[in-house]
């Protein structure tokens, strides 16, 4: 892991865009629907006039629509500025990049947080349960607001890539490429458990109000910085905690008790804590079980569609990723090949486990900076 030795987008901006409303309300998968639903987004790079050199970017569990550069006042960049950029592997010079908050999400984009416009309050658990084809249905809407009706390429990591795969699966016309880093396309037991124990985190936390607390003025902080705190652990491999951690103590002298004495436990309590400025348990709550019902290859005639109208897969994993494992990777990769589609594969040496993705690894940024170049290479 280096630093990013190309220059960043500068200040950028989020905007705001209605794209389902009364008159055109979002169908769910549920059967549920959606009057109002407003996403917040950020572009990058200018858009050709043959609108044909866009890309979306998907984001994963807890991201949002500040993917790259930097907003005004703040020198936080954004949590992919190390991937999109000037002459990075996804170049704004070369391409117009989108990438929008989620629905379900706490950034801007309508979600359980969100006010229900037949009460007047907060939709909390009122809101419906979603589905990973609900997310991509707002992403085209807002395709569709910006003029584009295809993507050179729709890219995204971890829940992002879930997006990628489904998006790919059912409007296969709509993107050229697809890359899909670090994702899965049907969880395990393990990993349902851990989000399983996330939520009930929240969910007994004595402020979570029956999930009502935005109404009450209370909050599930305690609850929501635990489920952080676990989630982030299966984030980072084992040769990650011991290279930035080993037993490291916060004292000089180590005298048993349940405080926070190791460095490790510090370096957790600050990603709890720092979590509770910047998402929402109920987001927490409904995005983390969309994930867990993820599987669109149980579908019958799930790949009928992409078989009629190929789709270019680029699918990465990470080694050291337990989270998402490599078998994961190989697991959609075995699907689109037995179904004779264009897909190429690899395997990332990497350290970091699976925030891997998110980081400027040399191998897995010219992977994709190639990828993408053979995509600009069609365009031409």
């Amino acid at each position: 892991m280096k630093a990013a030795a190309s220059p960043s987008l500068g200040v950028v901006e989020t905007h705001s865009a209605t794209v389902f409303d009364a008159a055109r309300p979002l169908h769910l998968r549920s059967g549920a629907t959606l009057d109002h639903v407003e996403v917040a987004y950020e572009t990058y790079g200018t858009l050709n006039e043959q609108r044909s050199n866009a890309v979306y970017i998907c984001h994963a569990l807890t991201g949002d629509a500040h993917a790259a550069g930097y907003h005004d006042g703040d020198d936080k960049p954004g949590w992919w500025d190390n991937m999109i950029g000037p002459g990075k592997p996804i170049d704004t010079d070369r391409w117009f990049v989108v990438c929008a908050n989620i629905l379900g999400g706490c950034q801007g984009t309508t979600g359980p947080a969100s006010i229900n416009p037949a009460t007047g309050e907060p939709y909390a658990l009122d809101f419906p349960l979603l589905h990973v084809a609900d997310f991509v249905e707002v992403h085209r809407a807002l395709a569709r607001h910006l003029g584009i009706a295809r993507f050179a390429a729709v890219v995204g990591g971890s829940l992002g890539g879930m997006q990628v795969l489904q998006w790919a699966m059912l409007y296969p016309s709509e993107l050229g490429r697809a890359l899909i880093f670090a994702a899965s396309s049907r969880l395990t037991a393990q990993n349902i458990a851990f989000s399983a124990v996330g939520r009930q985190a929240i969910m007994r936390d004595s402020g979570f109000s029956e999930g009502k607390f935005l109404s009450r003025g209370t909050a599930p902080r305690k609850g929501l910085a635990v489920a952080r705190m676990m989630a982030h652990i299966t984030y980072l491999s084992e040769e990650a905690f011991q290279e930035k951690f080993g037993r490291q103590s916060q004292r000089d002298e180590l005298k048993p008790n349940f405080g926070v004495d190791f460095a490790v436990e510090s370096y957790l309590e600050y990603q709890g804590q720092r979590f509770l400025s910047r998402f929402d348990a109920l987001s927490y709550l409904y995005l983390t079980r969309v994930m867990d019902y993820f599987d669109p290859f149980a579908d019958e005639g799930a790949l009928d569609a992409l078989i009629a109208e190929p789709v270019r897969f680029l699918v990465v994993s990470f080694d050291s990723d337990w989270r998402f494992s490599t078998e994961h990777s190989r697991r959609i990769v075995r699907h689109l090949e037995g179904a004779g589609l264009p897909t190429s594969f690899r395997e990332i040496r990497s350290s970091w486990g699976h925030d891997s993705f998110l980081l400027e690894l040399p191998d897995y940024h010219a992977t994709v900076r190639a990828y993408l170049d053979r995509a600009a290479e069609e365009l031409l």
